[in-house]
């Protein structure tokens, strides 16, 4: 499977010029190199193929990527925040009366 980071880039990179409709032969190049570079990274023939391919693949690694704690203190995602301690300044934690 394509690392999702490159997979993501290559993605941004087809639509930024497809976007920008290439007006001249080097970005004209860019796009068939981007296109190629999908095409072989997903392993498909043409670039619908290819496009619709990478979404699933893309799908597939949320799936399957963990979840990363939060870096800012936090409890970690699914975790309920101790009720004996009340919520502090700066906890995030709006009260409302």
């Amino acid at each position: 499977m394509p690392d999702p980071k490159v997979l993501r880039s290559l993605l941004a990179r087809y639509a930024d010029l497809r976007i920008a409709a290439p007006r001249n032969d080097e970005s004209r190049r860019a796009l068939d190199d981007v296109t190629y570079t999908l095409c072989v990274m997903t392993a498909t023939g043409t670039i619908g193929d290819a496009l619709e391919r990478a979404d699933a693949l893309l799908a597939e690694a949320a799936v399957t990527a963990p979840v990363p704690a939060p870096a800012t203190g936090a409890p970690a995602q699914g975790t309920a925040p101790n009720p004996a301690t009340p919520p502090g300044e700066g906890s995030g934690v709006t009260l409302v009366a």
